[in-house]
């Protein structure tokens, strides 16, 4: 892009125009050995599935793992089952704009993060050949986006992220954090009932033991990738100053510079980022983790395993958090 990413609020144009950001990227299985997408077996994520396509006699040099042996028994010969890969598989890409995305203290808030990786994200799905859909959730609710193979369909998810992303100022209250997490997550389960990729774009703030479930039901039958979005404060508070604390129309100034006040608010930022990050282990779904300090492109290339470019020099600006 030519212009500077905007720090709170992309505009859809910022949003659509980051497609050529998704070149070169791919959720498939065919990920390096180093990639958070591969395991010990290959990858984690399954790919587009293959569907059943034709009984037939064997021919040397088929695969012996398609040998159909109840065909094979019952003529007598050799049968193998041959499949062709689908054409294509629903994507569902569930962004957070809750009010706990409306935080940064570097560079740019969690929620304009969260909407640009939305952004890549849906676009990758969508050059990759598969159909897009998604679920953007606030603290009002969920508006979803049934997958298809369209341009304008990301066009109208990437509306809906900037519409709501748009909304967020210091002015609103916040609502109970687990609840509209735990309802996306619903959400996501009613409309990726099996083998569709969902990926989950969030904070996590609020997750809970249900959190935990609904994530290994989604599993269970798709493929779910994580991407944590945290701010830089979460592991380490500045050692002066003064540090703005808002939560919708409340707002609090502590002098990180004292130790007894800095202390408990940094253990209380960095124990929370760890709970989240364990419950997601347990989840056993692939995590990324990106923050708010770095570009999300290089960070999102290193995450998938691919190797990074060298990033843009950050430039720094204060937020209120």
């Amino acid at each position: 892009m030519n212009r500077t990413p905007h720090p709170v609020h992309p505009p859809l144009s910022e949003l659509v125009a980051l497609e050529a950001a998704a070149s070169g990227l791919s959720f498939l299985a065919n990920q390096p050995l180093s990639s958070v997408l591969a395991g010990p077996h290959g990858s984690r994520l399954r790919g587009r599935g293959l569907d059943f396509a034709e009984l037939r006699r064997y021919v040397a040099g088929d695969d012996l793992r398609r040998l159909d042996l109840r065909a094979s028994l019952r003529y007598g010969k050799p049968f193998v089952r041959s499949y062709t890969e689908e054409r294509d598989r629903p994507a569902m890409i569930v962004v957070d704009q809750r009010m706990s995305m409306y935080f940064g203290s570097v560079r740019a808030f969690k929620c304009a993060v969260a909407a640009r990786l939305a952004a890549i994200a849906a676009w990758i799905a969508y050059r990759g050949g598969d159909r897009v859909g998604g679920l953007v959730f606030d603290d009002a609710g969920c508006r979803a986006f049934k997958p298809l193979r369209s341009r304008d369909r990301v066009r109208a998810l990437l509306a809906e992220v900037a519409r709501a992303n748009a909304n967020l100022s210091a002015a609103q209250p916040d609502a109970p954090a687990a609840q509209g997490l735990n309802r996306a997550l619903r959400g996501a389960l009613l409309n990726a009932p099996h083998d569709c990729l969902v990926c989950v774009i969030s904070d996590f703030a609020g997750a809970d033991e249900e959190t935990l479930r609904t994530l290994r039901l989604l599993a269970a039958h798709n493929d779910v990738l994580a991407m944590l979005v945290f701010d830089p404060m979460a592991q380490q508070l500045p050692r002066s100053g003064r540090l703005a604390v808002t939560q919708g129309e409340l707002q609090l100034e502590v002098a990180v510079g004292r130790q007894r006040e800095r202390e408990p608010l940094a253990h209380f930022f960095s124990d929370r980022l760890r709970q989240v990050a364990e419950l997601l282990r347990r989840s056993r779904v692939p995590l990324l983790s990106i923050d708010t300090a770095e570009d999300e492109l290089p960070q999102l290339r290193r995450e998938l395993g691919k190797q990074a470019t060298a990033p843009a020099g950050a430039q720094r600006q204060g937020a209120r958090g």
